[in-house]
């Protein structure tokens, strides 16, 4: 997994409980170092942020869907932008799965299920 969020105590709150579910885990704070982990560690799944600095998230869900050796990811935005707008420029840029910040861990945990069972 992978877990992108510029607000630490997200990254943490998500990084803790996917470990704490046995899930292997890479953290980033934004859309740039979120491509840099990905293409050197290729996660199953990556947890996306839209409202970040440096590459926000719906440009870095383009990067990665562009790149053959990320674009097979399955992108679970959870993200406090849940508007309308904001949900449908996701799902343009590529993203499988849209959760509205907060989120419960249950949720979160059934979406990535899901995408590994696929």
């Amino acid at each position: 997994m992978l877990v992108v969020d510029d607000n630490e105590d997200n990254r943490e709150i998500y990084a803790t409980m996917l470990r704490h579910a046995g899930f292997e885990v890479e953290v980033a704070c934004d859309g740039e170092e979120a491509l840099a982990v990905a293409r050197r560690f290729l996660p199953e799944v990556v947890i996306m942020d839209l409202g970040m600095p440096v590459m926000d998230g719906w440009e870095a869900i383009k990067a990665l869907r562009a790149d053959p050796d990320t674009k097979h990811a399955y992108v679970v935005v959870v993200s406090g932008f849940a508007d309308s707008r904001s949900r449908a420029r996701a799902t343009e840029a590529g993203c499988d799965e849209f959760l509205a910040k907060p989120c419960l861990p249950r949720d979160l945990t059934a979406v990535i299920t899901r995408a590994l069972d696929r």
